[in-house]
């Protein structure tokens, strides 16, 4: 599993997979989140815009993220 630092809570979820370049741009995030192919705590997630908090943990093309706080 990777670890995701983040400095502030909580932080949307298309912001970390950008930000952390898990996809190539916001819209890209957007998209895949759309489209149902990111799972936040074992479930599929499809709001863009999902606050996440650390200890939330992210699943997208079979990579595990888990977020902890700075």
């Amino acid at each position: 599993m990777h670890i995701i630092t983040i400095n502030r809570e909580p932080v949307e979820l298309f912001k970390i997979l950008k930000f952390e370049s898990i996809v190539g741009s916001g819209g890209e995030a957007k998209k895949r989140i759309g489209e149902g192919l990111v799972k936040v705590n074992g479930d599929v997630e499809t709001r863009k815009s999902r606050k996440m908090v650390a200890g939330d943990t992210i699943e997208f093309e079979k990579r595990h993220y888990e977020l902890k706080r700075l």
